[in-house]
C-alpha cells in the first residue's frame, strides 16, 4: 500500500495535471505557483488593471461632462482613454488569467477573438496619439489657421476612420487566427498566435516605425517653434522685467521634458512588443518571453493617461469635482475648469 501511494506521488509529480481532466488530448498544467506568490502576481494584476480602469475613466467623465472640455483635441483624448480603458477592462484580465493558470481556459471563440481585439484596441491607441501630434503640431505652428482647420467634426471623422483602419487592418494580420484560432495548438487548453517574420516586419513598420517616426519629427518641430517663441517673448519682457529669464528658462526645461517624457514612453512600452520582428522571427505566444513583451505594451494604456492629462490643470480640477460629487449637482456641465 505504501509502495502504491509512493508510486502514485512520483507520476503526479512527473506528470503534472490536465487543464481538462476528462479530455485525453489536454494540455499539462505547469507546476503550481506557491500560494504566497500566486496571491501576490494576482493583487499586481488587479492593481495593474483597476488603475488602468480609474484612470481612464476619469478622463473620460471629464471630458464628456464639462461642455467647456467638447474641444477637438480633447475628443482625440477621449478616444485614447475609450481604447485604454478597454485595455484595462478585458485584456489585461484575460491576459493575466493566461499566464496565472498556464492553461487556455476560454474556448476557441474567445482565443480567436481576444488577441483581435487586443490588437485593435492598441493599434487605435497608437493611431489616436498621432492624431494628438498632429493637433499638437498645428496648434503650435499654425495657431491663426488651426480654428479653421481643425473642427470638432473633422476630429470626429478622424477618430472613425482611425477605428475603421484598425479594425480592418489587423484583420488583415489575424486572417488566419480568425479563421482557424488552433491551427498552431498541440492540445487543447493552449491558444497560440503566431504572426509570420513577413506579416511581423509588416506590422513593424505599419504600426511602430511609421507612428513613431511621425510623432517624433511633429514633436521636435513643435519643440523648436516653442523654444524660438519662448526666446522671443523672454527678448521682449527682459528689458522690463527681471526675473522674466529664469521663468522662461524654466518654461523650456519642463517643455522639453514634457515632450521626453512623451516619446520615450511610447519607444519603451512598444519597442520590446517588436523585437522578434527585428531579430528575424516569428512573433508567438508560445515565446518564452512573450508575457514580458505584452504586458511591457499593455502597461502603455495605464500610462497613457498620467502622460496626456494629469500634465493638464483642467484634469486635476476635474478630478476633484468628480471624487467630491460636485458633478451631481445642477448646472455642473457649465462649470468652468480650464
Amino acid at each position: 500500500m505504501f509502495i502504491a501511494t509512493c508510486g502514485k506521488y512520483r507520476l503526479y509529480n512527473y506528470f503534472p495535471p490536465l487543464c481538462f481532466p476528462n479530455l485525453n488530448s489536454s494540455c499539462r498544467r505547469l507546476l503550481p505557483r506557491p500560494r504566497s506568490e500566486t496571491a501576490v502576481l494576482y493583487t499586481l494584476l488587479a492593481f495593474m488593471s483597476l488603475l488602468t480602469v480609474t484612470l481612464n475613466v476619469l478622463v473620460i467623465i471629464s471630458i464628456s461632462h464639462f461642455r467647456q472640455l467638447h474641444t477637438p483635441t480633447n475628443a482625440l483624448l477621449l478616444s485614447l482613454a475609450v481604447s485604454d480603458l478597454v485595455v484595462g477592462l478585458l485584456v489585461m484580465p484575460i491576459e493575466g488569467l493566461r499566464y496565472m493558470e498556464t492553461c487556455w481556459l476560454l474556448g476557441g471563440l474567445m482565443c480567436a477573438l481576444t488577441p483581435y481585439v487586443s490588437y485593435c484596441l492598441l493599434s487605435a491607441s497608437v493611431g489616436n496619439m498621432v492624431l494628438i501630434s498632429i493637433d499638437r503640431y498645428l496648434a503650435i505652428c499654425d495657431p491663426l489657421l488651426y480654428s479653421a482647420k481643425i473642427t470638432l467634426n473633422r476630429v470626429k471623422i478622424s477618430i472613425c476612420v482611425c477605428w475603421a483602419c484598425s479594425i480592418i487592418y489587423n484583420g488583415c494580420i489575424l486572417t488566419g487566427h480568425l479563421g482557424q484560432p488552433d491551427r498552431f495548438s498541440s492540445c487543447h487548453g493552449e491558444c497560440v498566435v503566431v504572426i509570420s517574420h513577413t506579416s511581423g516586419t509588416v506590422d513593424l513598420f505599419m504600426t511602430f516605425v511609421g507612428p513613431c517616426t511621425v510623432m517624433v519629427v511633429l514633436y521636435m518641430r513643435v519643440f523648436v517653434v516653442a523654444v524660438s517663441q519662448v526666446r522671443v517673448i523672454r527678448l521682449q519682457t527682459a528689458a522690463t522685467t527681471v526675473g522674466a529669464a529664469p521663468t522662461t528658462k524654466k518654461s523650456e526645461r519642463k517643455a522639453a521634458r514634457t515632450l521626453g517624457i512623451v516619446v520615450a514612453v511610447f519607444l519603451m512600452c512598444f519597442c520590446p512588443y517588436y523585437y522578434p520582428a527585428i531579430a528575424g522571427e516569428d512573433t508567438s505566444t508560445s515565446l518564452s518571453y512573450y508575457a514580458l513583451l505584452s504586458w511591457t505594451m499593455l502597461t502603455n494604456s495605464c500610462v497613457n493617461p498620467l502622460i496626456y492629462a494629469l500634465f493638464y490643470p483642467w484634469f486635476r480640477k476635474a478630478i476633484r469635482l468628480i471624487v467630491t460629487l460636485r458633478i451631481l449637482q445642477s448646472h455642473s456641465r457649465e462649470v468652468m475648469v480650464l
